[in-house]
């Protein structure tokens, strides 16, 4: 029987945390809870230690969500866990969660992250069924929003898996590392996804693998949070993740994108979250060219690999580049 690990990340989470834990506790298949806190100041802790059978790590200051899941995964290196899962502090999971992802790792050896369909909190729309990246550099969740819960019921390979529900294959991560920890949070999971593409492992969504997501709870409590997150990981992640072969023609679509998201934050009066996501995503912009030049030299796959596995188009809700596209190629005589 395979050894699983659940880490869930912490950040005054207390309203959600009973029923999270409460969650993972009743699973078909009762795997290690590690919880890492990252320095709440609310009763976290108390709520946690009432748990039996759970480990806890402990942060005096908030290291985001990559530093909060860190080192849960490293714990289950360490001691020689097979599978490894990711899970957000204000979600919820079916019985036999955990168990449709680790039957989905058992079967499929290439696999290295199985994705669950995350639903919202009331269970009637979509939050996500994996992630894409586009060749826009714009990452989004696929279906998020929708109300046909049912539409994504094929399991099916997709090209990145949300970190707030996924299963990690250990030796995989031996291999390609752990969540990069300058992302904090915001699309870090992408980031590893991306790395794990390259490395030549598949990503799989489970749809009978189903989690309930309180939406926004923790990036709600700091204003701005999510304009300087943005602004600051969509270079990074470019940088360190796209092919050479099709590095430019990502990067000057990107550009306006990003220039857009800069204009439209700005005229909501987002000054400081913006000037604080650029200025950090310029000062980390060196760092992560290193990281590209030790991820493109080892990747098994070739560039025409990840050029087919992500998406030709914008986002859905990229709604201003899509009209302002759709003006360019009027005045080009092209139809959408």
């Amino acid at each position: 029987m395979s050894k699983v690990a659940v880490v869930i990340p912490n950040w005054n989470g207390a309203n959600s945390l009973t029923k999270c834990l409460d969650s993972l506790t009743s699973q078909s298949v009762k795997p290690l809870l590690i919880v890492v806190d990252n320095g709440s100041s609310d009763n976290s802790l108390s709520i946690i230690r009432k748990y039996k059978y759970l480990e806890l790590i402990q942060h005096d200051v908030n290291k985001g969500y990559a530093g909060g899941v860190n080192p849960g995964f490293k714990f289950a290196i360490e001691n020689n866990y097979d599978y490894v899962a990711a899970f957000n502090n204000d979600a919820v999971a079916d019985r036999s969660w955990l168990e449709e992802l680790i039957n989905c790792l058992d079967r499929n050896v290439d696999v290295g992250i199985a994705t669950s369909k995350i639903l919202n909190e009331e269970g009637d729309k979509l939050d996500s069924t994996g992630d894409y990246y586009t060749v826009w550099g714009l990452p989004y969740p696929r279906g998020r929003g929708e109300e046909d819960i049912n539409k994504y019921d094929h399991k099916t390979n997709i090209f990145a898996a949300s970190g707030g529900a996924s299963l990690f294959r250990v030796g995989m991560l031996k291999q390609i590392g752990l969540f990069d920890e300058d992302f904090f949070a915001y699309y870090e999971d992408v980031d590893l996804s991306f790395r794990a593409q390259l490395a030549g492992w598949k990503v799989k969504y489970v749809p009978t693998a189903i989690v309930h997501h309180q939406i926004g709870a923790t990036s709600s409590k700091v204003k701005g949070f999510t304009t300087y997150q943005t602004l600051k990981n969509l270079p990074l992640l470019l940088s360190k993740n796209v092919p050479s072969k099709y590095f430019f023609k990502v990067a000057i679509r990107f550009k306006l994108a990003y220039l857009m998201f800069i204009l439209r934050s700005v005229s909501r009066l987002q000054f400081v979250p913006v000037f604080k996501g650029v200025a950090m995503a310029i000062l980390l912009l060196p760092k992560a060219v290193g990281e590209r030049r030790r991820i493109q030299t080892t990747r098994v796959v070739p560039d025409e690999y990840i050029w087919a596995n992500i998406v030709h188009d914008l986002p859905p809700n990229a709604h201003s580049l899509r009209l302002l596209r759709s003006k360019w190629w009027a005045l080009r005589g092209k139809h959408e």
